[in-house]
């Protein structure tokens, strides 16, 4: 008989367990998506021209509160769970919610959901959201180049808008961002990658993507999202754990995945973590992966004219997901505050409106800094209005983009820059000179 199928999601690893897994299946239903995470993204439909020949009307996207009496209504014999960055306490109790009124709750194994590359991949992946992931796969896209490589990245799905127009998107210049209509979060991603001068893809089908990938592309790069798991096969699995959340890399799903299945793990901010929490890190990579290369890095933090924060009431604004379902207490924005000499961080949250305020209720361990959230043009004009209505002397925006230049700001602001650095040799230079050594020959390199 046919399984009636509701997959858990948050408009990303959903639809793409869906593509490869589910769809022109007969042996499955998919009677709906949950959406959870990013707000504004349920009460849509995943399109007919994405969902194929066995839905016709497309496929219905929920909430993910409303589980139970969905299970119920659409009488669902299993709950596919397909989003990242969840602790295993939280995981466990969705699986009980759908267990406890007759669904079978499944996790969808690696080698089921990954797609073959024709050319070889590098994927970079993390055990949370903010470990630094991005910062690090600038720098191993540039030191490839430096090795004689062409290589594009692919990125993980962020499709918060049109979801057939999105199904496979290629990003080359900056007027590209806009021609997609890409949100604060899209451009915090793709645009450090355009600056460098590297092509970027992303999108919904990444089947489909990474074709159009391999025709320009003499190496992929997949820069992962979140804590997930890479969605192709990886020739290199780069993996990137944090100090500053010690013991993190063992309690979210699919984050330990990551840990365990490495072939290299990069110890990140090494340099403002603390010495114990670094050796509880290094411990639990030793037990996890004993066979895993093991390289530590820098995150460092600048700051453009530090003397314009010394002695100064200052807004802090910081990455979004880091700070919300990253669940980080500070970001490199308080990082540099500190270090520059800040008189004081300003409370952003009397000042809040509309979903910005709504963040801080939802998320109440930010205190003294404010999370970029900009999921859509709405959100974008409440947190301009927000940072506009705080008062304080400047602001310190520490997100990958110059916020700034989408949002008109009504006083000072300096920009925060962050990269990783190698501190370990042999480290990452000579991980990707062996790995250039044994696979050049595979492409056009």
């Amino acid at each position: 008989m046919t399984k009636r199928i509701l997959i858990l999601g948050a408009a990303g690893r959903d639809f793409h367990n869906f593509n490869v897994v589910f769809r022109d299946n007969s042996e499955y239903q998919v009677v709906g998506f949950t959406a959870t995470q990013i707000p504004g993204i349920a009460d849509r439909r995943y399109p007919e021209a994405l969902a194929g020949h066995l839905y016709p009307s497309g496929i219905p996207i929920f909430e993910e509160k409303d589980l139970e009496t969905i299970i119920h209504e659409r009488s669902v014999d299993a709950v596919v769970f397909s989003y990242s960055d969840i602790s295993h306490q939280n995981l466990m109790h969705l699986a009980s919610r759908a267990v406890a009124v007759g669904a079978d709750f499944w996790l969808l194994g690696l080698e089921r959901t990954q797609i073959k590359s024709c050319v070889p991949l590098i994927s970079i992946c993390a055990v949370r959201t903010g470990c630094g992931k991005s910062p690090l796969c600038r720098l191993v896209a540039s030191e490839l180049k430096r090795e004689g490589w062409k290589p594009v990245v692919v990125r993980h799905p962020m499709p918060y808008g049109d979801l057939a127009a999105q199904a496979v998107q290629r990003f080359a210049v900056m007027s590209d961002l806009d021609l997609n209509q890409c949100t604060i979060e899209e451009r915090e991603e793709y645009e450090p990658h355009l600056r460098a001068g590297t092509v970027v893809y992303a999108g919904v089908d990444y089947a489909a993507i990474l074709r159009q990938a391999e025709k320009e592309a003499d190496l992929v790069i997949w820069d992962g999202g979140n804590n997930d798991t890479p969605f192709y096969v990886s020739d290199l699995e780069i993996v990137v754990v944090d100090p500053h959340r010690p013991g993190h890399e063992l309690a979210y799903f699919p984050g330990e995945v990551n840990l365990r299945h490495a072939g290299v793990i990069v110890i990140n901010k090494v340099d403002t973590a603390a010495a114990q929490d670094v050796e509880t890190v290094r411990r639990n990579v030793r037990a996890s992966n004993p066979n895993a290369a093991v390289v530590e890095t820098a995150c460092r933090v600048t700051v453009s004219s530090p003397e314009l924060v010394k002695g100064r009431r200052v807004l802090v604004v910081e990455d979004g997901p880091t700070l919300t379902h990253g669940e980080m207490l500070y970001g490199a924005g308080v990082v540099a505050a500190r270090q520059c000499g800040a008189r004081e961080l300003v409370d952003p949250r009397p000042y809040a409106v509309g979903s910005i305020r709504w963040t801080y209720e939802h998320y109440s361990h930010l205190t003294n800094l404010l999370p970029a959230m900009g999921y859509s043009d709405r959100q974008r004009h409440e947190l301009e209005e927000t940072i506009n209505r705080v008062d304080c002397d400047v602001v310190l925006v520490a997100t990958p983009i110059d916020l700034a230049h989408l949002i008109k700001l009504n006083k000072p602001s300096l920009r925060v820059t962050y990269e990783v650095e190698n501190l370990t040799r042999p480290g990452l230079t000579e991980i990707l000179q062996e790995f250039t050594k044994k696979h050049a020959h595979v492409g056009v390199h």
